[in-house]
């Protein structure tokens, strides 16, 4: 079963590229986490355990999944190993994702968080094809924050 395109997914990707600044994307802010909390917490608490075949139906699904298992659990779980707790997961959507060319067409900041989770991964072949797909966006200096990854 795949979860199709769902409310859920275009008020995501909504807020993270259309109502946030890109300072924020980064930064602390309180304010952002809380937005964070109250408007996707309880998807993340539904859909965490799903696997990751049922976000590949359709690309806006698979993108918006990549946001709420990687980047909404670092907002909402800071310091805090519950913020990892999804990587997993939206490594596989983006893997899925990647494979079937989604990631063509997009925009910069919309590829960028599309291959976070190889960035974030500690698998050494995640961090080698990361440092190539963050090569391609033509960005020096978000390719050197996968460098800095694949250092670590």
């Amino acid at each position: 079963m795949t979860v199709p395109s769902r409310p859920w997914a275009a008020e995501l990707l909504h807020f993270w590229f259309h109502e946030l600044a890109p300072e924020q994307w980064f930064a602390r802010n309180d304010d952002v986490d809380a937005a964070l909390r109250r408007r996707f917490a309880h998807d993340l608490a539904a859909m965490g355990a799903r696997p990751a075949r049922e976000f590949l139906g359709d690309p806006l699904t698979a993108r918006a999944a990549v946001l709420l298992f990687d980047q909404v659990p670092r907002n909402l779980h800071r310091d805090s190993r519950r913020a990892f707790a999804h990587d997993a997961l939206a490594r596989a959507i983006c893997k899925g994702a990647v494979g079937r060319g989604w990631d063509r067409g997009l925009s910069r900041a919309a590829r960028q968080f599309l291959y976070m989770p190889l960035m974030h991964s500690e698998a050494i072949a995640d961090q080698r094809l990361a440092l190539r797909l963050f090569a391609a966006l033509g960005d020096a200096f978000v390719l050197g924050f996968a460098r800095d990854h694949y250092r670590m």
